[in-house]
């Protein structure tokens, strides 16, 4: 250690700066103090042994939680380039001591030093220290500047020139502390009295042959002269609560600022690079990026890596850079490599200047049971935890599968958001289930979370059903926490549920949140013996709420609905039709009594057009509807007794383009005409209004249906074609059939239409 140094060892870095762990190394082999101090909770003192074990790979976080409430939690993250981790482990291999020396977690995520209300500013700014030097140097990007002074210092220098960069840092940041005080950070104040009392701790059992590694912007404060009772004074009487630490995974995404990490980077993969590459940095990245541009079918040769080196190298001597930086490899990149695309730098932006780098935590370390369980789980049916995403396809009729399904909906149920499930592209079948997985690191706060509810993720999934249903307010929270409570096997649930359930159901007397709710038990008793639950307990409260919808509804449907609320309900229509066409199968009358409801919503004047013309398709559809009833229901609509709008209204329910209208108006002449007979026979300024309306449905067809309802109308609906009308052939056909020449292909239109076994379809 320096002789010409008083004190202790202060070295103020930069968080997951590789320069800055570089440096720490070289410093601390240089000084070999008898103890380090570093900027981290002291509740975490006891797992820094953990740091040792061969199953710990960094990105991994210390994560701190109130016991109490779990949700109230924060995280160190520690990367294999963040000088902390490396002050760490050098300490284990030098068998010396190593301590954490923050303000305890136990007053912090009680709110220990934030500001009072009264003293603070709420428009003041929080200063950045880099920034601030960035500019003082003439720089206009502080990362730009750091890369320069700190990371690109090469392997660190020798001990003796790692202290003096540590030490003209501290002068920069005591320099910066005296202009700015605490800059906005107010929190800092309370913090750094707690440091320095633990420093005047380590003092008594070391003397001054410790280390302190922290914030460069801490090191002026922690210099200072203060007194124990000016320090004391700011601790006491801080708020606490109870906390429990672990390490978690983190990754390398999670570093990053993008990621929401008060303390982030803007590049933690190119700062990982930095620190593992230990010679020609940027001739290794530039192979990482081509090696990453093949896997993705580009074309990139060595050549182009050799371009790209020296393109790199030329612009960070033109712009003065002792070596080439981020900025200067990504232009070369998009130059060379990319053709000048923007796309495919996106690409390597997000892999490897960002990365999904997970890091791993091993068994030993301590976590709640349910995370013991999921952990078992995931094991068990190989699931791993991924920072990548990646798709996941499951077929329910395999046990593995199945299982797989179980775990991911009890996790989602528990609000464990690993995977979401979206819809499956390689069948529409019930039993296939395409799911989307990403692990990230605050799902171990959830976890921890849920820990409250039982301690496997069954029984834990088990009682959080079964709370939500208990403080439920809406009929249509229930029903679909019934669909999750099926979908996630929870069969002991599902009592409680369905007790909420019909409570609900009988007290709810608004129709629209019936409707809303029967899809859901629709589809929960259809579908639900496809993954092995039994749902039959939800027939009779299915039943009796579909009966309370055919009863309501029609009144609903006439009392001065708007148009908002009448398209609302037309959509309740066609959902509760849907569901009865899953419990018709349960219950034989149901189908009559339905459609029976539908004809008076379709009869009546005082029902909306919209609901009106959408019950006539639906009966229609379904056979109950002859067609020449059909257009008399169309006439009247359309007579010029209605109002436009409504006439209109009914065109978008009867015809809407998502329901096919369009093809049953290029089969039925009679209908379309009605609609034209209609549409010219609109005054001038009632057209203007109901335009917008008229193109949003008929906008909705496929263009070959539109062409098709063109040429109809443009000789007119009903009319037979010219050819036709005078007996002669459509344009470009002959008069007759030519047989020979028909039979040249029929051996052609039989082995297109053959089936795989070689027999004709």
């Amino acid at each position: 250690m320096s002789t010409a140094r008083q004190g202790p060892l202060l070295l103020g870095v930069r968080h997951h700066g590789p320069g800055s762990a570089r440096a720490i190394r070289a410093a601390l082999d240089g000084a070999r103090p008898a103890a380090v101090l570093i900027e981290g909770p002291p509740e975490g003192d006891a797992l820094l042994d953990l740091a040792a074990d061969p199953g710990m790979r960094p990105p991994v976080a210390l994560l701190a939680h109130a016991a109490d409430d779990p949700g109230r939690a924060a995280f160190w993250p520690l990367a294999d380039f963040s000088p902390e981790w490396v002050a760490i482990r050098w300490a284990q291999e030098a068998g010396v001591p190593v301590r954490f020396m923050d303000l305890p977690a136990a007053h912090s995520l009680a709110g220990a030093g934030e500001p009072d209300a009264d003293r603070a500013e709420p428009d003041a700014v929080r200063l950045d220290p880099l920034a601030v030097l960035a500019e003082t140097a003439g720089y206009d990007d502080p990362e730009r500047w750091w890369e320069d002074v700190v990371e690109h210092r090469g392997a660190g220098g020798a001990g003796e020139e790692a202290l003096a960069a540590f030490e003209a840092l501290g002068e920069a940041m005591a320099a910066l502390r005296e202009a700015y005080g605490d800059g906005g950070h107010h929190r800092d104040l309370v913090r750094e009295a707690y440091m320095r009392q633990r420093m005047r701790a380590a003092r008594r059992e070391f003397g001054d042959g410790y280390a302190v590694v922290c914030g460069a912007w801490h090191v002026p404060a922690l210099r200072a002269k203060t007194t124990v009772a000016a320090d004391k004074a700011l601790l006491t009487g801080l708020p606490k609560v109870k906390v429990e630490t672990t390490w978690v995974p983190w990754t390398h995404r999670r570093l990053a600022r993008a990621g929401g990490y008060g303390a982030g980077i803007t590049s933690p993969g190119w700062y990982a690079h930095l620190f593992s590459a230990r010679d020609r940095p940027v001739e290794r990245w530039l192979t990482k990026v081509a090696g990453l541009l093949r896997e993705e079918d580009r074309q990139v040769s060595s050549a182009h890596v050799i371009e790209a080196v020296r393109l790199a190298e030329t612009l960070a001597a033109m712009r003065g850079r002792p070596l080439p930086g981020l900025t200067e490899t990504l232009e070369s990149v998009r130059a060379v490599m990319c053709d000048g695309s923007d796309i495919p730098l996106a690409l390597i932006e997000d892999r490897l200047v960002v990365g999904d780098v997970l890091g791993e935590v091993p068994d030993g370390a301590p976590v709640v049971p349910l995370q013991r369980d999921l952990t078992r789980q995931q094991r068990s049916l190989r699931l791993k935890a991924e920072a990548q995403e990646r798709e996941l396809e499951l077929d329910l009729r395999k046990d593995t599968d199945a299982a797989k399904s179980l775990l991911l909906h009890r996790l989602r149920l528990l609000g464990i958001g690993w995977g979401t499930s979206t819809a499956s592209r390689s069948s529409t079948g019930t039993f296939r289930e395409t799911w989307r997985l990403r692990w990230e690191p605050e799902l171990s706060v959830r976890v921890a979370e849920a820990g409250i509810w039982g301690t496997t993720v069954l029984a834990a999934a088990t009682a959080k059903a079964e709370a939500d249903a208990a403080v439920a307010e809406e009929l249509g929270e229930v029903t679909a926490l019934a669909e999750r409570c099926l979908l996630a096997g929870l069969s002991e649930a599902l009592p409680a549920v369905l007790r909420a359930l019909a409570d609900r159901a009988a007290l709810d007397t608004d129709v629209s949140r019936l409707a809303k709710a029967l899809p859901a038990l629709a589809r929960s008793l259809r579908y639900g013996d496809v993954r092995g639950t039994d749902a039959t307990a939800l027939g009779a409260v299915a039943a009796g709420l579909a009966e309370r919808i055919c009863v309501a509804l029609p009144p609903a449907c006439v009392a001065g609905l708007d148009a908002d609320a009448a398209a609302e309900l037309r959509g309740h229509v066609d959902g509760v039709h849907g569901a009865v066409g899953l419990l018709a199968d349960a219950d034989d009358g149901l189908r009559e009594r339905w459609s029976a409801v539908l004809r008076t919503l379709a009869d009546r004047d005082a029902v909306p057009g919209v609901i009106r013309g959408r019950a006539a398709r639906l009966l229609l559809d379904d056979g109950r509807l002859e067609a020449a009833e059909t257009a008399r229901l169309m006439g009247l609509a359309l007579s010029p007794a209605a109002s436009p709008a409504d006439a209109a209204g009914w065109i978008e329910g009867f015809a809407g383009g998502s329901s096919g209208g369009g093809t049953l108006l290029v089969h039925d002449d009679r209908l379309l005409g009605l609609i034209d007979t209609w549409l010219v026979g609109i005054p001038e300024r009632a057209f203007t209004d109901v335009l917008p309306l008229l193109r949003r449905t008929f906008g909705a067809y496929e263009p070959g249906v539109r062409r098709s309802l063109g040429e109809l109308v443009r000789r007119g609906p009903g009319r037979p074609s010219s050819a036709q009308s005078t007996g002669d052939a459509p344009e470009g056909f002959a008069p007759e059939l030519d047989r020979e020449r028909a039979d040249a292909v029929t051996e052609l239109v039989r082995m297109l239409l053959a089936s795989p076994d070689g027999v004709a379809a």
